[in-house]
């Protein structure tokens, strides 16, 4: 091959936001409809930083039928006037160059969220068009485009002119930001209102007092609700634990301030056998932890302990409790505020920063001690020291229990996955594990597999629902150790994530209720014991297609009832529909065909966009609470859809 010439000629300037719009991976990470919401997210954090610094109370977030979404709040505007250096205004600063913001002065920002902090402008780059208003006593407004030329050139957020002053005079205070995504960008331009909601309703928590509009005007009817939470993480404490029995009827709080950083916690125990320990870092969710964390859990560990030896709830010669008995059905939210946040972590939501650990466990110490020292919470530390003694008990009788699930190569360990059909790769990035329900669609898959890389773990029993048993009772389920065991990694405390013989574990269960309530049952486990394996993105559901559809030797698959129709019209007139009640209906081949193939396959990979919200929805679904249960199926579930296919069938 000869070598191309290479001089300086050929080294590209990519002007203004150029860069955004040839590479939106770098700046939003995808541009799924992830990707979709980050750029609404980069607006509505600018807001919430105005109001998490005192200068605002009030934000509206609104969609629109065109497609396009606003964010407005009520604090002191996006700066008009003159930038020194750039000797354009604020507004078109702010806007057109990346990186550029009041939040690199601490003079004006003390504390400042975002999620990757790239700010308003790649929002604008991403859109078609984009609209600012700044209320500060007159009305100012500027407005952005971004198209391609004949020449293919890229003009990415230009303002069609510059700011300009209205001369409207107005008593509003703020800015109003409207933008429409550029659907040449992004997978797919329509804004989900349940993620924004549930966002939304995050932030409320987290930032008491704020009130924040979310209306959807899209469709027929507009859509309009209203968060503002007067108790903030107190109040998401009790919204976590609805549907939970808890132990004292008011969470724990506690705020401070240490070393510039600033720190709340509320905790609250319930009759739960697992802890629930959500964190955040100036509004950002650390679902994988971090030094905030670590510096709680020994704080509260410490304090715990002394306390319940002053009141001599554990004798003198008593070894001191865990932490992880004093967690036992501890619900934790933990935010913390501070500047130059360092985050680390397969998902980038670990706290990194070395400084916060004493800080927070100091934070915790005294907070905690302050409570104490009042003496009237004493009631409530006395529940928690026995529930965690408690804990303690079953800790040490269950010793022998996780001591098998943990066996690797013993002859009990042997036992257990004497059922599984191992992949003959020993390289566990390349390896796959389905875990099948049922004998028959395990005979299936064991024939139709990729014997190198395709693990076979078949279920012969339903698994333990995990929400509702002590970790003891759970390690008791065939089933339940066969996982462990085939996985490798541990449980609880003990997983480690480099143990993992498998890179994707992938639950296949037919598509029926019971397959529904199998898949559940497991990921509500994975949740509960193997959190990291979905924050890793190592969790898979297998979908097995839903129809046949076939007519002479012509033969289509469908996975969902959309695809169906098409696979009719493919197929055509006078075909055959064949409805899969179960896996196995397939011969090895049909099922290696359409469900392991990783050619032809469908996966949906198991995410924890919401940790919280999953701890909520998995207590309602999961747990004891039959009336919650009943009226979120109420609320969610479709009854009313209509099969035209067998009309179709015969047309």
């Amino acid at each position: 091959m000869v070598a191309k010439k290479y001089t300086s000629e050929n080294i590209k300037i990519l002007e203004g936001l150029e860069a955004v719009r040839i590479r939106p991976g770098m700046y939003i990470g995808t541009t799924s409809v992830k990707g979709l919401h980050h750029i609404l997210w980069e607006i509505v954090d600018n807001a919430v930083d105005e109001a998490a610094n005192g200068f605002a109370d009030e934000i509206t977030v609104i969609l629109y039928p065109d497609g396009s979404a606003s964010v407005e709040d009520n604090g002191r505007g996006i700066p008009t006037d003159l930038h020194p250096v750039a000797k354009v205004s604020g507004v078109e600063v702010v806007f057109t160059q990346l990186h550029a913001g009041g939040k690199f002065d601490d003079g004006n920002y003390q504390y400042s969220g975002g999620l990757h902090g790239v700010g308003a402008s790649v929002t604008n780059a991403l859109s078609e068009w984009l609209k600012v208003e700044v209320y500060n006593g007159t009305i100012f407004r500027m407005e952005f485009n971004s198209w391609v030329d004949k020449n293919g050139k890229i003009h990415a957020g230009v303002p069609k002119a510059p700011l300009l002053n209205t001369g409207v005079k107005t008593t509003k205070h703020g800015s109003f930001i409207r933008f429409k995504p550029d659907a040449t960008m992004f997978e797919t331009v329509e804004f989900n209102d349940e993620t924004i909601s549930k966002r939304l309703k995050e932030l409320a928590f987290l930032n008491k007092n704020i009130k924040i509009n979310f209306i959807d005007k899209r469709g027929g009817e507009i859509k309009e609700k209203t968060f503002r939470y007067e108790g903030g993480i107190i109040d998401y404490a009790k919204y976590l634990n609805e549907g939970k029995n808890v132990a004292y009827p008011e969470p724990l709080y506690v705020q401070a301030e240490k070393n510039g950083i600033k720190v709340e916690f509320a905790i609250q125990h319930t009759d739960s056998y697992v802890e629930s320990v959500f964190s955040f870092v100036n509004n950002i969710p650390t679902g994988e932890g971090g030094m905030h964390e670590v510096g709680f859990k020994s704080g509260l560990t410490k304090v715990l302990n002394d306390y319940a030896r002053s009141r001599n709830l554990i004798k003198d010669k008593a070894a001191n409790l865990l932490g992880e008995d004093f967690r036992e059905g501890l619900t934790a939210i933990i935010s913390v505020r501070m500047k130059n946040a360092q985050f680390e972590g397969q998902t980038k939501t670990k706290l990194g920063t070395p400084e916060v650990r004493p800080a927070v466990e100091s934070v915790t110490v005294d907070g905690l001690d302050m409570l104490i020292r009042s003496k009237k919470y004493y009631a409530v530390f006395d529940i928690i020291i026995q529930k965690g003694l408690a804990a303690a008990n079953v800790r040490n009788a269950a010793k022998n229990a996780k001591a098998l699930a943990r066996a690797k190569n013993g002859a009990e360990s042997a036992k257990l996955v004497g059922k599984l059909s191992d992949c003959s790769s020993r390289k566990a990035q390349l390896n796959e594990v389905f875990i099948v329900e049922g004998d028959s669609a395990g005979g299936s898959a064991k024939q139709g597999r990729d014997r190198q890389h395709q693990a076979i773990l078949p279920l012969r029993g339903k698994p333990l629902n995990s929400e509702k048993k002590r970790m003891e009772e759970v390690l008791k389920n065939e089933e339940i150790r066969s996982i462990i065991t085939a996985l490798g990694t541990g449980i609880g405390n003990d997983f480690k994530m480099e143990d993992l013989r498998y890179d994707k574990v992938i639950i296949l269960s037919d598509a029926d209720q019971d397959g529904a309530h199998i898949r559940a049952i497991l990921l509500t486990f994975f949740f509960r014991y193997m959190r990291p394996l979905i924050q890793e993105g190592h969790v898979y559901i297998g979908m097995p297609p839903l129809y046949k559809v076939s007519r002479k030797d012509v033969v289509e698959y469908a996975y969902d009832d959309k695809e169906l129709k098409k696979k009719i019209d493919i197929v055509g007139r006078g075909y055959s529909l064949q409805r899969y009640k179960g896996l196995g209906e397939m011969n090895p081949s049909q099922l290696w065909e359409t469900t392991m193939n990783p050619k032809t396959r469908m996966l949906m990979r198991v995410t924890l966009e919401d940790a919280t919200e999953a701890e909520r929805l998995i207590t309602i679904l999961m747990g004891d609470g039959l009336e919650e249960r009943k009226l979120y199926i109420q609320t969610h579930a479709d009854f009313n859809k209509v099969d035209d296919f067998e009309a179709r069938r015969n047309d």
